[in-house]
């Protein structure tokens, strides 16, 4: 087995314990110290999506990672009727400052907050239980996916976007988030059914890993930032939970998740 496949291995892990370690602190104690973390790593993805889509606009990524922040913060504050607009706002303001990858900016900036505010208001309407489901569940499709993907290897998911995504990867994040939704079920009496929301998370975090790819792709850029060692930006990083935070808003429309701990 070549080491090659390994060499990014201990970053990542050093990496991913701090990044584990702040969100955990963050997430324990909930309302504003989660707020503020959710605040500060959306207005930073929104920094990396401008000067990945315009890399002539280095002021402009700047403020509008500001106001995307900013508006955030207004939002969780305000009535949902109200905070629909403020979230909106960033991807209006920046259509008419960015040269080039508007649309994209536009649309990837609304995921971005409207993900931000989804997982917001898990945690305060849902409680510490669920807002640890999900990111148990995408933490444990990205590891299962990593490890298996290079263990196993096999037929590409799509080399031309993604070349090192592989099936064997891809189902096994299905098959780590199936269980992780068996032991959730069991512990809070969710019900069984929660192992299809597991594994519909799950896909809905790839998707989102996959659409960033894409993005990188298109833009000719490896990595959204250097931010963080062994994982680039924060959008390399949080791609996954965008895209399950984003289902969870559309699919908590469609099913009841029991309340947890505050």
């Amino acid at each position: 087995m070549s080491t090659s496949r390994w060499d990014d291995l201990l970053p990542r892990l050093i990496s991913a314990v701090i990044m584990v370690a702040v969100g955990l602190l963050a997430i324990w104690q909930g309302g504003l110290v989660f707020h503020a973390l959710v605040v500060l790593v959306s207005g930073v993805m929104v920094w990396e999506l401008v000067c990945m889509l315009d890399s002539k606009r280095s002021k402009s990524s700047l403020v509008l990672g500001v106001v995307a922040g900013s508006a955030l913060m207004l939002a969780i504050e305000v009535p949902v009727s109200f905070a629909l607009p403020l979230i909106m706002l960033p991807s209006m303001v920046g259509l008419g400052r960015m040269e080039r990858g508007g649309v994209t900016y536009a649309v990837y900036t609304a995921v971005i907050l409207l993900a931000g505010y989804g997982l917001m208001a898990l945690r305060d309407d849902f409680g510490l239980t669920w807002m640890a489901w999900l990111v148990v569940v995408v933490v444990v499709t990205d590891v299962a996916g990593y490890f298996a993907g290079r263990i196993i290897g096999g037929p590409k998911f799509w080399p031309r976007v993604s070349p090192k995504k592989t099936w064997s990867g891809t189902a096994a994040g299905w098959v780590g988030a199936a269980f992780v939704g068996l032991a959730f079920a069991a512990t809070t009496g969710a019900g069984v059914g929660l192992m299809g929301i597991s594994i519909a998370v799950a896909m809905a975090s790839q998707i989102g890993d996959i659409a960033e790819s894409a993005i990188k792709r298109r833009t000719g850029v490896k990595d959204s930032s250097n931010l963080i060692p062994g994982h680039g930006g924060l959008l390399d990083r949080f791609d996954g939970m965008l895209g399950a935070a984003l289902f969870i808003v559309i699919a908590g429309q469609l099913v009841d998740l029991p309340t947890g701990t505050p």
